[in-house]
């Protein structure tokens, strides 16, 4: 839809105040939907998960840090990667604003990953990141919380990825295993973003990204919400800036980069 252009400040305030109507309701629905998060079920986690961070090896319980919450990004980044996913690294550029705000309101903050821990710290240095990051390599975390799938459940579509079966992704095509990811066009993108990180297609996908969230209870740790895909676009800031934009995402493919990557291809 193309915008009405020479429009009087008039013509403009009135067709704002229709859309304030609408971003109220928005607003309204947004926080009733944050309720209904907040008073799903809860599973109590009765398995020992081990994570590998900068202080030595941590439970699952260490990392809420004497908190009595605990959020995790589950950010893409296999032991087979060269580099961190760049759409997870666009995300995590915001972390470092918030991350400390969260920790002083009762709420533990980490990203979690397979790859080892040194790769994962050097990469933190070269993005100039300060949040926590621990590595949960050899540990089932990842494929539990379903963020991490192995080949053969790749090869025979038995992958339930944000609550969705997908169908078998035989190489060299598992760019069609992840249509949330992929724009209108070919698979290229996938392709493109995957090397990216210094792997290919099928290597790249079987790494998820994902957002879950713990609560400590009288000792014991309980999961109470994880999601997704199109669910974490709330969590992407750059793209809460672009839906203000006059142009909107105004995208055909995979633009954006490593933050340091940019004027360097």
């Amino acid at each position: 839809m193309t915008a009405m252009l020479d429009a009087t400040r008039e013509q403009w305030l009135a067709a704002r105040l229709d859309l304030l109507e609408e971003e109220k309701e928005l607003t309204r629905r947004s926080d009733a939907l944050a309720a209904k998060r907040q008073q799903l079920p809860r599973v109590r986690i009765e398995k020992q998960y081990h994570f590998d961070t900068e202080s030595g090896i941590a439970s699952l319980k260490d990392l809420f840090g004497g908190r009595s919450q605990l959020l995790v990004y589950h950010f893409m980044f296999g032991p087979d990667y060269n580099a961190g996913c760049p759409s997870c690294s666009s995300i995590a550029d915001g972390f470092n604003g918030f991350f400390v705000h969260l920790e002083n309101h009762d709420v533990a903050f980490w990203t979690v990953s397979r790859a080892p821990l040194v790769k994962l710290l050097a990469f933190r240095q070269r993005m100039d990141w300060s949040f926590p990051w621990a590595s949960s390599a050899g540990s089932d975390f990842n494929a539990d919380f379903s963020v991490w799938f192995s080949p053969e459940q790749q090869r025979l579509g038995e992958i339930e990825y944000n609550y969705r079966r997908e169908p078998p992704a035989p190489e060299p095509s598992a760019a069609k295993a992840v249509p949330e990811w992929q724009p209108r066009g070919s698979e290229g993108p996938i392709v493109q973003i995957a090397s990216m990180t210094g792997t290919d297609v099928p290597t790249y996908t079987r790494d998820r990204p994902g957002v879950s969230a713990f609560e400590l209870i009288d000792g014991a740790v309980y999961h109470s919400y994880s999601s997704y895909a199109r669910g974490l676009d709330g969590l992407w800031g750059m793209y809460q800036w672009l839906d203000r934009a006059p142009k909107g995402r105004n995208e055909t493919g995979i633009w954006w980069r490593h933050h340091d990557r940019y004027g360097k291809e």
